[in-house]
């Protein structure tokens, strides 16, 4: 891993990531990460960057398609991506959805996949691009297959927070590389039996998500090659992503590679 003073590039190869699992930090200012991917059987290569705005927006570069997740933050937060071609919506709290930050930005080419409790809030301007997908429905859009995951809490002091088929996880899939973003979740059986995934983002904060070691056992059972914890500021405070790390070390057996971004600049 190469260290520069604004912007940190990781090259990870999915060919081997498995047999040489790391642990990759970065505290910098400005964050982009590319991943290039480089199939056997074909000559071609496959590039993924991740770059976290906070919490739980971020834009993801896949090959020449941008992707924006719970965009929110004012349109100042996105002036240095490319408009996006995919707007993905996870919940309808503040923290997901901003009405004021979609409408500032340009969707024009835009599908934006969003659960119905955040259609329901969408302005009419916005009807022509909506996809609503309910948990388990799939959707194809630019290339990708689009999956719609329960994501909800478990414990009985948290169940008021995220009910169950309200909010939506994601998988996007193409060309058999598929990501998993979390949403506001906790250890969910749906979670727990994903497969093949690649790249998961999970989520942990406390009282709304879950704790740093059911992150951690989740992320052990399913898998993921890598995984970016992100969405760890609760209402006590930051998550403490060393937790996190220390317990998938000692129960993961070396398969999942984590990489901490800075999400809370």
């Amino acid at each position: 891993m190469k260290k520069c003073t604004l912007l940190l590039f990781v090259l990870l190869s999915f060919a081997s990531c498995k047999n040489d699992p790391k642990e990759t930090e970065n505290k910098e200012v400005v964050t982009e990460e590319t991943e290039t991917v480089e199939q056997d059987t074909k000559p071609t290569k496959s590039s993924f960057r991740v770059s976290p705005i906070r919490h739980a927006t971020m834009v993801i570069t896949w090959d020449e398609t941008t992707i924006y997740v719970d965009p929110v933050g004012g349109v100042n937060a996105f002036k240095n991506f490319e408009a996006p071609d995919l707007i993905l919506i996870t919940d309808v709290d503040p923290e997901h959805l901003s009405v004021e930050t979609l409408q500032g930005l340009d969707t024009s080419k835009a599908k934006i996949i969003v659960p119905q409790v955040v259609a329901d809030k969408m302005p009419s301007e916005f009807d022509t691009q909506i996809d609503v997908l309910n948990n388990g429905e799939m959707k194809e859009r630019f290339g990708f297959a689009v999956e719609a995951i329960p994501m909800y809490n478990l414990r009985a002091e948290s169940l008021k927070f995220h009910e169950k088929g309200r909010g939506n996880g994601y998988v996007l899939e193409k060309n058999g590389k598929r990501v998993y973003i979390s949403g506001d979740t906790e250890d969910i059986p749906e979670m727990l039996a994903l497969q093949n995934i690649d790249i998961a983002f999970v989520c942990m904060s406390l009282p709304y998500t879950m704790t740093e070691v059911q992150a951690a056992n989740a992320v052990a059972t399913f898998s993921p090659r890598i995984v970016y914890p992100y969405s760890y500021r609760g209402a006590t405070g930051i998550s403490n992503i060393e937790v996190f790390k220390a317990r998938l070390k000692s129960i993961g057996e070396g398969r999942t590679q984590v990489v901490a971004l800075n999400w809370y600049q």
